[in-house]
């Protein structure tokens, strides 16, 4: 009994040693990495609207720019940008720099994004004001969210997801990143289909990847325009 018992849970002692180590290094990086001192400050000032204690991992950054290598034109939206983790898998990726937008919220990562991505265009700006922050009659590719969802007013989250709806043309993939292991994410019921979810066991904490893929737009309401020919 005791034989099958060890045999069974090797795995997952496994699973667990690796991200013990994963943490380590973590936290190693914040007491030296001026990009994990800067993230923890603004979770420190701004815990709701950061969402997470640490940045994110690079098994999570690239879980997340993998669901996008198959796009075609257009825009790479990538909002809540933070210290550029999911940025530079994203460049790394191959998304080229001039169809890269990112939108950040904050104006400390806005300056430290500008400074570590200077070919990128860095807009400052709230998520839910996203139409007035891009440019006009662009088609918009993808947008890849590090926002944190689940702890934003309800209210503010509509307020996202409409514009996702208005600027995403059917076909387009919306990825987004939880700590959420399970469950739906109800916000994205209306408009979106999932598509695919993988899981970033090495984050800390553990993380779910999921891409959705924007279904028929929305009677009345305005869309974004496509690239010209």
């Amino acid at each position: 009994m005791l034989k099958n018992f060890s045999a069974s849970t090797w795995p997952l002692l496994q699973n667990l040693r690796q991200y013990q180590a994963s943490a380590l290094r973590l936290l190693r990086k914040a007491r030296s990495g001026p990009a994990a001192s800067l993230f923890l400050k603004e979770w420190l000032v701004r815990p709701g609207a950061v969402g997470a204690v640490w940045p994110s991992s690079g098994q999570l950054a690239r879980l997340m720019a993998a669901q996008i290598s198959q796009i075609g034109d257009g825009l790479i939206v990538e909002l809540g940008a933070g210290t550029g983790v999911v940025t530079q898998a994203l460049l790394d990726a191959g998304v080229p720099a001039n169809r890269l937008w990112v939108v950040e919220q904050s104006p400390a990562f806005v300056q430290h994004l500008r400074h570590r991505f200077p070919a990128l265009t860095v807009v400052g700006g709230d998520a839910a004001d996203l139409q007035a922050l891009l440019p006009a009659n662009m088609h918009v590719g993808a947008i890849v969210s590090s926002l944190p969802l689940r702890s934003l007013p309800a209210n503010t989250v509509a307020d996202v997801v409409l514009q996702w709806r208005a600027c995403l043309s059917p076909g387009a993939n919306v990825v987004q990143f939880t700590y959420a292991l399970w469950g739906a994410q109800e916000a994205l019921a209306d408009g979106f289909s999932q598509k695919s979810v993988r899981y970033a066991w090495l984050n800390v904490p553990p993380a779910r990847v999921c891409c959705y893929r924007r279904e028929q737009a929305d009677i009345g309401l305005p869309q974004m325009g496509r690239l010209p020919d």
